[in-house]
Formats: C-alpha cells, sequence, structure tokens
C-alpha cells in the first residue's frame, strides 16, 4: 500500500478542525513528550509520527478521517500507550489520533444496568464510578490505573477477573465508531439480545483499530459483589500449580481470580515494589485464588472446597488474607509482575493460551523449549483462562539472538499452544510483533476473510497500517 506525505496545508486543515493547540509535531513539543506518541510498552520499539492529533469528539474524527482518506495518509488511533503487542505504534508514520481528549463517561443508567462513555476514560477510573452507584465492571487489566478503555476494546483485554466475568467483549452492547472514510455509524443497540443483522459490535472488538475508531461505548453492568476471599498458595512443583487449576474447577468452584506466578514472578514484584514476602526456599510457583460474590457465609464453604482439593498437591503453608491492606498488596504483587520484570532486564512477552487444562503441559514445554535454546523465561498470568505470558529475558543473549535468533523458539512455543488447542494471543492482540507468527494459528483461507473485511472498511488502506497480517 503505498501513502503520501503531509504537507503544510493539510497541517493547516487540522488546525482549523481541532484547533492549533491539539496539532502536535515534532518542531512544537518538547522532544521526550512527542517522542511517547511513538512508543508503547512493547520492548523498545519506536516510530515517530508526522503529526500527532489530538480531537474531542467523534465529527472532529470524522473530518480527520475524510482528509486522510482523501489524500491517502496513514492514521494509527492510540490510547494510553500501554500495550504490548505494537498495536498503537506508527510504523509508517503519518498521523497518530490520540483519543486523550475523548474521555467523558457519558452516563451510567443505574435502571438498565449500563454505561455509556468515551474511550479515552481511564479503566479503573470508570470501574470506581460505577462502583459508587453499586455497579460493577469486570474486565480489570494489569495496567488498569493508566489503560483507557478504548484500547481494552481495540484487544478484548480481560485481566485477572475474566475467568468468572468474561473479558471486554463480553460487557459490549453498542458502538459508535468513525469509518476510515469519515461516516459516522452505530453498530447495534443498546439492548441485551440483538439478532438484527451481521454483529458489527463484536466485529469492531478485538479489531485492533484496524477497520473504524471507536468514538463512544455502551457497556452493560452488573450489580457489585459485597464480599471477596483471596488465599496464596505455594507449590513445590510448578506443574502441580498448573495442574490444580483445572482440578478446582473440576470441583464446581468458579474463582472470580485464579492466578498463576512461577517464583522469580513474585519474588522480582515483591522486591519492585518493596512488599516483604517470605519465599521458602523449595517453593517453586504461586496460585493467587480469589472467590466473589453476595453471601460471605457460602464463600467460606467454597474456600473450604478450595482447601479440599489443594490438599492433594504438595503445597506449603497457604496465606489466607484476612483484610483489605493485605489483599491489596497481594493484587499489587500480581499486577507489577510486567514492571518489575521490565525493570530487571530487556524482555519479550509472548501472550499465550491454551484450554486451562493443558497449562501444565504448556508451561514444561516452554521450559524445555528455553532449555534447548538457552533462553530464561519468567511466568506468570491468568491461570484460569489457560493465559500464560511467557516473559522471555535477554540475560546475556547476542544481538544476533536476540534479534533473529529468539523467532525460530517463539514459533515453536506457538506451535505448542496451536497443537494443544490454543492460540498465539489471548488478551495482547496481534498488532505488529506478533503479525509474522499469525499464520501459526490462522489457515489462509481464514486470513483472506479477514482482508476482504478490511478492505470493506477501510478501502485505502489507511487506518492502523502494517498491524495483524
Amino acid at each position: 500500500m503505498q501513502f503520501n506525505a503531509l504537507t503544510p496545508e493539510l497541517i493547516v486543515e487540522f488546525e482549523a478542525i481541532v484547533g492549533p493547540a491539539h496539532v502536535l509535531t515534532a518542531q512544537r513539543v518538547e522532544a521526550d513528550a512527542y517522542a511517547d506518541y511513538g512508543r508503547d510498552h512493547t520492548e523498545d520499539l519506536h516510530f515517530a509520527p508526522d503529526v500527532v492529533l489530538r480531537p474531542a469528539n467523534a465529527e472532529e474524527i470524522s473530518q480527520i478521517m475524510r482528509l486522510c482518506h482523501e489524500h491517502r495518509i496513514p492514521v494509527t488511533p492510540r490510547g494510553a500507550g500501554t500495550g504490548l503487542s505494537g498495536g498503537a505504534l506508527p510504523v509508517h508514520n503519518g498521523v497518530v489520533l490520540s483519543t486523550e481528549r475523548l474521555n467523558k463517561i457519558v452516563q451510567i443508567d443505574e435502571r438498565n444496568l449500563q454505561a455509556t462513555v468515551e474511550p479515552g476514560v481511564v479503566n479503573e477510573a470508570f470501574q470506581n464510578a460505577v462502583k459508587e452507584v453499586g455497579l460493577f465492571y469486570p474486565p480489570d487489566p494489569a495496567s488498569k490505573g493508566s489503560c483507557f478503555l478504548g484500547g481494552n476494546l481495540a484487544h478484548s483485554s480481560g485481566g485477572p477477573k475474566a475467568v468468572k466475568y468474561g473479558t471486554t467483549r463480553d460487557y459490549v452492547l453498542n458502538l459508535q465508531v468513525v469509518l476510515p472514510t469519515g461516516e459516522i455509524i452505530w453498530t447495534a443497540a443498546n439492548t441485551l439480545k440483538n439478532s438484527t443483522g451481521y454483529n458489527l459490535t463484536q466485529l469492531m472488538v478485538g479489531s485492533e483499530g484496524t477497520l473504524g475508531i471507536i468514538t463512544q461505548v455502551v457497556f452493560r453492568l452488573l450489580p457489585f459483589p459485597q464480599h471477596s476471599i483471596l488465599m496464596l498458595v505455594p507449590f513445590r512443583q510448578e506443574e502441580q500449580a498448573a495442574d490444580a487449576v483445572s482440578a478446582v474447577f473440576r470441583a464446581g468452584i468458579i474463582p472470580s481470580g485464579m492466578e498463576f506466578m512461577e517464583r522469580e514472578a513474585i519474588a522480582w514484584s515483591s522486591d519492585y515494589l518493596n512488599i516483604p514476602l517470605t519465599l521458602p526456599e523449595d517453593i517453586k510457583a504461586h496460585l493467587l485464588i480469589e472467590l466473589d460474590g453476595q453471601d460471605l457465609d457460602q464463600l467460606y464453604k467454597e474456600a473450604e472446597q478450595v482447601y479440599g482439593v489443594l490438599e492433594k498437591y504438595d503445597v506449603g503453608e497457604i496465606l489466607l488474607a484476612d483484610n483489605a491492606t493485605q489483599k491489596d498488596e497481594l493484587w499489587k504483587i500480581r499486577r507489577n509482575i510486567g514492571n518489575s520484570v521490565r525493570y530487571n532486564s530487556v524482555y519479550k512477552e509472548e501472550d499465550t493460551v491454551v484450554p486451562r487444562a493443558e497449562l501444565p503441559t504448556l508451561l514444561k514445554g516452554v521450559k524445555e523449549i528455553g532449555a534447548r535454546y538457552g533462553f530464561k523465561s519468567v511466568c506468570y498470568g491468568h491461570a484460569g483462562d489457560g493465559n500464560l505470558h511467557v516473559n522471555i529475558i535477554r540475560g546475556d543473549l547476542d544481538d544476533d539472538m536476540w534479534n533473529v535468533g529468539l523467532r525460530q523458539p517463539i514459533s515453536e512455543i506457538f506451535e505448542l499452544c496451536v497443537k494443544l488447542g490454543g492460540t498465539i494471543s489471548g488478551e495482547h492482540g496481534i498488532g505488529l510483533v506478533q503479525k509474522g507468527y499469525i499464520g501459526i494459528a490462522l489457515a489462509e483461507t481464514n486470513l483472506n476473510l479477514m482482508r476482504g473485511i478490511k478492505v470493506v472498511f477501510d478501502p485505502n488502506g489507511i487506518l492502523n497500517p502494517g498491524k495483524i497480517f
């Protein structure tokens, strides 16, 4: 796909649409602040945009897209930049379209348990706002304190509570979208049931900003669960920790969180946060298990059932968090593993996912592949969904191995996922860094169907080019 360069005349037209203060170029903005628009949390990649636009509403975005479609200017939509697949990187330069000013909670509809929000609202801010009126929005990525809801929609983000409540896509009723050609549409209706035509809403969720720019979203909500129990379970064998996940479900218990952390993951994070945590030498992994609901007595009965399941495994002393502060600290350790790995080393994170009963085989396979190719990995993730984050640590790997040689072992990890009935991303998306592996998971027929959909929505291929395919 051929794109055209920005011209001074187009910059003037952008200024007329969003205002000069919201047209940022390298000449107008402090260098580090401008550079931030060309990177996210994916490794150390950086691509410089030609211009950053900060529109305030769907109408301004519509005008921008009409211009860019007409002049074949590439546009990369951007949220908070917390992504881990390079999905918001402007690999063809051009326009970065930031949604930071679309940051309003438009309405919380308590009668219908719904809310209408803009994509620039921070996940945790939205969760807190609906909690104030007794409602619950479950999707909770590790970066919930900084990530935008628009980015969550782009990747159908999950998080710890996905094991019980589902991912972002399970809460979306309707979307306002600006198409690459500038038209503004709503994808559905604000109803819990909808059997009217193709499901454009779910097509848009998870499309990684390649089909349209989401400008409003209608979410369904739940009543807020009043009680929770949290336990940290140490295992002397990593694979037993992975095996216990499926055993808990087979016992009829559905936790609201079930997180796997191998020893180095939890140790690095507790040290990074300066939160004291005793780790006996023989402990190799932990499960963080949360139960939630409206009836505390019922939760304690479920906790007893969990203890009964765990008796079959070689576990150490189980920590039952007995107050809110202790619960917050344990969750803080879990949510900061990625940050602690980033603090300790350059790394590549692979977002693997398999049916949960296959998690022990996946974990064993990852370690065997690492041993054969000479790299170390730190593994953790949403064990309840079979979603294992594999962090490959650079350590003393040379440039050739890091930049080229790792492609083969990463391919083998993904091939193992597919062989086990899984796929190559559970929540981070394909974006830029995984697109070379997508053929492992999807047949060419599937990919051609997706390419055809892309052409229908974006005939000039200007929206987030260079991603997925």
